[in-house]
């Protein structure tokens, strides 16, 4: 029990455990006493106690999660890394294109007995797979033909409606009519593109971005203009406005909330902004959302399709990395292009596959995904701090590490004399697959930086994964 007035008994408790934590006893995700119950241990007040874990809270040591307590978030070896700062372009290894690198990776992308700290994608420990084959065999055997059928075009009226009703997340308003249901995200930006462009257009693009945007964007025969983006914030609106007023420009394809790989998340005024400049133009925003309900903090952010008055927004999005990778489950809500979207559908693959989308749709309205989609995301906050922690602990002093707010990634700027596709090859030799930054640009910039994703468990494998890259970024050093 502790002696003494309130003001000293919640310092002296707040020092205690900034000790503890600092000290590894309650290591990052785990869960501290309630406040109820550390009271009743220490023989102090209520008041007490909240100030104390408000001390810790306010330096970010621990977070308060609504309806759960109080959680370690960070317990740093040394000074807290830098987020990355925006880059230099360079050019790739000579004699390998980007092009190149990128196949390179993606043929590696499922390669048994190796490490995967390249994928953007939930484990599937993290995934509810007998609540999905529950609703799977349920939608077989309710279903007249067994799910044997063909569609509609547009998609199951069932899944549509229960995604018209997922909109109200992110301050959308729509019916089922508006949404087409596609063969995962990819598939639902490039009908989008396809609609709003022809080959030899001009896209603006966000750099670094996903580099499967570069491929869909040559194999559209379209050009890319790239937007240098905050590692925090995102794209360069001035830089973007100076661009419309230099040149034609058909279209922009923007991840507004938690890019890939940078992490970045536009305030909700900037994304307001983009909206308004892009109609001042007539130009369509392809808004890919398919990170957006990964989120840490406590409410949902915004897209760009909320501010839309015009139709010029044509949000796309998935299940891909919330519930189903494997159902390839897309959608899009095209806004005044619906019907070319539904012509482009309708040439290209007809319909997309009935039992996926009628499994989805049973689970959505049983109220299973909400559920679900609060437990992915306290996993996924917990593991992003884990691995963080690590590499604040392996890697050497100087590299600097995006915070994301959300998503699946962690975008690391190694020092200037690493070369990231090849420290790529020396980390599979140690079995481990990394996602080199030049893969991330066109012009491949970002030769010392890297991609590493959080979402698999973290665990003793992953530490000494971490650990290994560390010290082999150190070597290059």
């Amino acid at each position: 029990m502790l002696n003494g007035n309130d003001e000293f008994l919640y310092y002296q408790i707040a020092e205690r455990l900034e000790g503890m934590v600092a000290q590894g006893v309650w290591k990052t995700g785990d869960k501290l006493p309630s406040v109820r119950a550390l009271s009743r241990e220490q023989g102090v007040s209520m008041s007490t106690v909240f100030k104390a874990y408000s001390a810790l809270e306010s330096k970010g040591l621990i977070e308060a999660r609504p309806k759960s307590g109080y959680f370690v978030r960070f317990r740093a070896r040394r000074d807290t890394p830098a987020a990355p700062r925006a880059l230099r372009f360079s050019a790739p290894p000579e004699a390998m294109s980007v092009d190149d690198m990128i196949a390179t990776v993606y043929a590696n992308l499922t390669e048994a007995g190796v490490v995967q700290l390249s994928l953007a994608a939930p484990g599937y420990e993290l995934l509810p797979a007998a609540k999905l084959n529950k609703c799977l065999l349920e939608a077989l055997r309710s279903s007249p033909t067994s799910c044997l059928h063909y569609e509609h075009i547009a998609g199951s009226e069932d899944l549509r409606r229960q995604l018209a009703r997922q909109a109200f997340n992110w301050g959308g308003q729509c019916t089922a009519e508006e949404v087409v249901v596609t063969q995962g995200c990819m598939e639902a930006l490039s009908f989008c593109l396809q609609t709003v462009t022809r080959p030899g257009d001009t896209v603006a693009i966000e750099r670094p971005t996903y580099f499967g945007i570069f491929s869909l964007l040559k194999n559209l025969g379209l050009r890319a203009l790239e937007i240098p983006t905050d590692p925090k914030t995102g794209p360069d609106l001035n830089f973007l406005q100076n661009a419309v007023r230099k040149q034609q420009i058909a279209a922009a394809l923007f991840v507004p909330n938690f890019n890939n790989p940078s992490g970045s998340l536009m305030p909700e005024a900037d994304k307001q902004a983009l909206v308004a400049m892009l109609a001042e133009h007539e130009i369509p925003l392809v808004e890919d959302d398919i990170y957006g309900e990964m989120y840490f903090g406590k409410t949902r952010p915004g897209t760009c399709k909320s501010y839309d008055t015009e139709g010029l927004v044509l949000y796309c999005s998935s299940m891909s990395k919330s519930l189903a990778p494997g159902y390839r489950v897309g959608w899009c809500l095209p806004g005044r292009f619906r019907e070319k979207v539904l012509q482009r559908k309708l040439t290209h693959c007809i319909t997309s596959a009935t039992p996926t989308q009628a499994a989805i749709a049973r689970f959505c309205a049983n109220g299973r995904f909400d559920l679900h989609l609060r437990n992915l995301r306290k996993a996924l906050h917990t593991q992003c701090l884990r691995y963080w922690q690590a590499i604040s602990e392996f890697f050497p002093p100087e590299t600097r590490v995006s915070q994301p707010q959300g998503g699946y990634v962690l975008w690391l700027e190694l020092p200037e004399t690493v070369d990231a596709f090849h420290l790529y090859h020396h980390a599979r030799r140690h079995r481990i697959n990394i996602a080199p930054g030049q893969i991330f640009s066109t012009a491949g910039a970002f030769s010392h930086h890297i991609r590493l994703g959080f979402g698999a468990p973290y665990s003793l494998e992953i530490e000494g994964s971490l650990r290994t890259l560390g010290r082999l970024v150190r070597e290059m050093g």
